[in-house]
């Protein structure tokens, strides 16, 4: 075979210069006008979602600082009002510190969620993807996770709505049922309690059913005297109306005390004893400190004035007004052994011993 019949075959297999360049220049071509035909609708999607995230971030921003504002302005109220005289009757800054903080940081989380999760939406609707899918999905999806979750979507809507209502605060001696004590911090899902002892209940606030609020409006101390039958009614409220002036006029009763004290009456009359019922309205979680020192001083007036308290039993020492001891209780009933005749006296006697030289019985 001669050299040039066996190169025919590499010729034939070596590619054209001229057709690599003619394709080249056809796939320039085509890609310079795919660009020049579709570079407005491009530049108009891109400059869409970049106005649409800009929008978002704005308005995002601006509703986040309108509420920062909003409850910066509500604690500087509280702090004033508290620097006032009897501020501390009317506000509590802590309690409304932590409210109004609370209450903000539901309101950023959900505008942030909302317009954030609008944008978005907003976004994928540009660029043309199907929302139907994707939306029916976040549906089934968050049902799943609502039932998988109740227990923390419980406590959360119920913290919600206790710190919308303001059911009670930072400070609030509250009975919550299943735990009672005074509130140290209340949250979304969980409220803090201190119990008398000083221990400290942590409470999920779905399980809390009803709540009984003993420092909120105004509270009532109530005292029961128990005194001779004998006593003069009218001398009694005179004492305990002088005392009750006394009281109202020295610090710092005269700010706890948020009405007169009255003597309600006879609560119960007995044979030995009666009692006689006192009542003051007084500032919320102050009555147990008012009905102390309301004692102190009724016993102490009714000591000056002869007065005496007694119990619901009457006293040893048979004084006017007393019923005088029983001198038959000292005395032991009677008993059939005191009789000597008697059948049982009889069997108690010893049996004689038989006498000397008797008969014998013998077998």
């Amino acid at each position: 075979m001669p050299w040039h019949a066996a190169l025919l075959p590499l010729a034939a297999d070596t590619p054209d210069p001229a057709a690599s360049v003619k394709e080249a220049h056809e796939s320039v071509t085509n890609a310079a006008s795919f660009i020049e035909e579709n570079w407005a609708g491009w530049l108009y999607l891109g400059l869409k979602i970049l106005l649409i995230l800009v929008i978002a971030a704005a308005f995002r921003s601006l509703v986040r600082k309108s509420l920062t504002k909003l409850i910066t302005r509500m604690n500087r109220g509280a702090e004033a009002v508290e620097g006032m005289a009897l501020g501390g009757l009317l506000v509590n800054a802590e309690r409304r510190r932590q409210r109004s903080e609370a209450i903000g940081s539901v309101l950023r989380s959900v505008a942030s969620f909302l317009i954030l999760g609008t944008a978005g939406l907003m976004v994928l609707g540009a660029l043309g993807i199907n929302l139907g899918p994707l939306l029916a999905s976040a549906g089934v999806a968050g049902v799943a996770i609502g039932f998988g979750a109740r227990n923390l979507v419980t406590d959360f809507l119920s913290g919600v709505f206790m710190i919308l209502e303001d059911q009670y605060g930072v400070g609030d001696k509250i009975d919550a049922g299943v735990a009672s004590g005074e509130v140290v911090e209340v949250g979304l899902r969980v409220t803090k309690l201190r119990g008398d002892n000083g221990e400290i209940w942590y409470v999920r606030n779905g399980e809390i059913k009803r709540i009984g609020n003993l420092s909120q409006g105004w509270a009532t101390a109530g005292v029961a005297v128990q005194v001779k039958p004998s006593e003069s009614l009218t001398r009694i409220r005179e004492v305990v109306k002088h005392v009750a002036e006394n009281m109202a006029k020295e610090s710092p009763w005269d700010e706890r005390l948020w009405g007169p004290v009255e003597v309600l009456g006879l609560d119960e009359v007995l044979l030995a004893s009666m009692t006689v019922k006192v009542s003051a309205r007084t500032m919320p979680g102050q009555q147990f400190a008012v009905e102390r020192e309301l004692r102190w001083r009724i016993k102490e007036a009714f000591d000056e004035a002869g007065i005496r308290i007694i119990g619901g039993q009457p006293a040893a020492d048979g004084d006017e007004g007393e019923a005088p001891a029983d001198p038959s209780a000292s005395v032991a009933p009677p008993s059939a052994l005191a009789n000597p005749a008697s059948p049982q006296s009889l069997a108690t006697n010893p049996i004689p011993s038989p006498a000397v030289g008797s008969p014998r019985i013998t077998k």
